[in-house]
């Protein structure tokens, strides 16, 4: 009886250690996963990403910023803003030389940094117009073409980097400015979106967890919400919503938070 009480004793005893090694070594787990660190991110896109007129602390570059490192744990998130008002997939594509220069300095000034380097880009608004911006109005056949060309570059250049393609949003039936959007513009922006999906699927057998469709519930979101996260403009036929207000660009910079977070974990 002795023995047989020894022997309890000696298994309940190295039971109990065995239990604490393990829940430290799921403490230790969650910490670690908890403390993420650095983390690069260059912003393409056009008005919508450049924020103007938006609160500083509230423009969706920074808002991603912010939650990432508040509510997802990443200890410093740094970025760069390129995105510019009125531009389309054209402006952006290599051979232009227009907007994609900067668009490189931006990436390399991450280079010597330490973190994984992210390319998050929402284009389309500007590309789905009846006419006004450049190349306007772009075939979704020539919008993932163009897509793809920014894509293929910047694999090339930043062989570690992840692409993250953002969908674009909703706006109002009458919007026109400098611009001619309407009925018309929406359903071309409506028709790039299986464009993202199919390019992103090539993407997978090409350059496995390299390229990612990120947030794509944008869209529907502000279109229920464009009365409270959408500015009131006024053009030729009347009130339109195109581009979100403060309130809407935080949220928009949330979404596009959790996507970037999705991505990164993916590819880990």
């Amino acid at each position: 009886m002795m023995i047989d009480s020894y022997l309890v004793c000696t298994m309940t005893t190295n039971t109990i250690s065995f239990l604490s090694l393990s829940i430290i070594f799921v403490l230790c787990c969650a910490f670690a996963r908890s403390e993420k660190g650095q983390l690069n991110i260059v912003f393409i896109g056009d008005s919508i990403t450049q924020a103007n007129g938006i609160g500083e602390n509230n423009r969706p570059p920074t808002a991603a910023a912010s939650y990432l490192m508040t509510a997802l744990g990443w200890k410093n998130v740094q970025f760069n803003n390129q995105g510019r008002s009125g531009f389309t997939t054209v402006d952006f594509l290599p051979a232009t030389k227009k907007a994609f220069p900067d668009v490189l300095k931006a990436a390399d000034s991450f280079s010597n940094k330490p973190g994984s380097l992210v390319f998050s880009i929402m284009l389309g608004t500007n590309d789905s117009a009846i006419k006004g911006p450049n190349g306007s109005p772009v075939s979704k056949e020539n919008y993932r073409a163009n897509l793809k060309a920014i894509g293929d570059s910047l694999l090339l250049r930043y062989p570690d980097s992840r692409i993250v393609f953002q969908g674009p949003l909703w706006y109002s039936d009458s919007t026109r400015n400098s611009s001619s959007y309407l009925v018309e513009g929406r359903e071309r922006l409506q028709s790039y979106l299986p464009q993202i999906l199919s390019l992103v699927k090539a993407y997978k057998k090409t350059h496995p967890e390299r390229v990612f469709f990120g947030d794509r519930s944008g869209y529907g979101y502000f279109k229920k919400n464009h009365l409270t996260d959408m500015k009131t403009e006024t053009g030729p036929n009347g009130r339109f919503y195109l581009h979100p207000n403060d309130k809407g660009a935080e949220a928009l910079g949330i979404l596009w938070a959790k996507a970037i977070a999705k991505v990164i974990r993916q590819g880990n």
